[in-house]
């Protein structure tokens, strides 16, 4: 059985290993999607590039990647630091590998981002712990629910029976905290109505958003677009992810109002794509990325890691649900 140069293409392609090609001079020859994610740059556009006009890393290595080709010696790095074109520094393991093709020396460069594999251990890890907190939240609520009604019901019949109009006071502050916690019950539980999917442009989202957004702040905040227009429609339920964007950037508003008035508040909303990403255990050839940005005191550090439980906020009449 022999491999074509498509299957050959198709193969590398499809690899989550950033792959990178050079030859004998150090130049690029090819670059996978996979390295066009870590390093930010096209592949198509940096073909020819001199290596460390792709990224930066020290004089030793250059020197390391020279010798291999001299001596077709491979080697192996381990937490090597490489500053992007960006200037996001990432610490990488990496793997060069000499090859004889058509009498030219190329170079094989297999890149693996340790800091990509601690995130997805970190954001596993994370997500078993908030379907723990959310299934028993879920069941707390319900708890709480069901003796609620019956507050609620004795209440009204005791209001009955009181022969003073002053008495009845009472039973309304009982029926109304009743009403209020059954609302904050009902948000904890969520929505029972299932998703509406459909594929829906990302931009009208946002756009959406910062329409609610610019009419609630009276035209005080500046909102910044960095939007990418390649992004292709992606398959949501529209009006559950206007509330979710909306919940953050009213969270970003509240916490620079907290600090300086509204007017010199600066919330930017971003989006991006990104290749080979993997999110739960599913890794995705091409996802879409929404950033939002503000220049308020940012989020306390004790709070970072319970950001998205519920009743968790950094404001003292929070609930946390909105985030949740």
């Amino acid at each position: 059985m022999t491999i074509s140069d498509a299957q050959h293409r198709l193969l590398l392609d499809n690899l989550t290993t950033a792959t990178l090609l050079l030859n004998a001079e150090l130049r690029l020859e090819y670059m996978n999607p996979a390295a066009e994610m870590l390093l930010a740059v096209s592949g198509q556009r940096s073909h020819g590039q001199f290596i460390s006009e792709l990224f930066t890393e020290s004089t030793e290595a250059l020197s390391s990647l020279r010798q291999a080709v001299e001596q077709a010696h491979p080697f192996t790095k381990r937490e090597a630091q490489l500053t992007s074109l960006t200037g996001q520094t990432i610490t990488v393991d990496y793997a060069v590998t000499p090859i004889l093709h058509q009498g030219q020396t190329l170079l094989l460069l297999e890149v693996h981002p340790r800091d990509r594999l601690l995130r997805i251990t970190k954001e596993e890890a994370q997500l078993s712990k908030q379907e723990t907190t959310k299934m028993l939240v879920r069941g707390l609520a319900h708890e709480i629910k069901n003796p609620l009604g019956g507050i609620r019901g004795a209440a009204q019949l005791l209001a009955r029976e009181l022969p003073e109009e002053g008495l009845r006071d009472y039973t309304n502050v009982i029926i109304e905290e009743a009403d209020r916690l059954r609302n904050l019950v009902d948000r904890m539980l969520g929505s029972n109505k299932l998703p509406s999917l459909a594929m829906t442009n990302i931009h009208e989202v946002l756009e959406r958003v910062c329409s609610l957004v610019d009419a609630e702040s009276q035209g005080c905040i500046t909102l910044v677009r960095d939007y990418d227009p390649s992004l292709p429609d992606v398959l949501i339920d529209r009006e559950q992810m206007i509330q979710a964007v909306l919940n953050i950037v009213r969270n970003a508003m509240q916490a620079i109002s907290s600090q300086n008035e509204l007017r010199l508040g600066r919330i930017t909303l971003r989006s991006r794509a990104l290749r080979q990403f993997t999110i739960g255990h599913v890794r995705h050839r091409l996802v879409a990325r929404v950033e939002i940005i503000d220049n308020g005191p940012g989020i306390p550090p004790e709070l970072q890691e319970t950001l998205f439980y519920p009743m968790v906020s950094g404001r003292p009449d929070g609930t946390g649900l909105g985030l949740a």
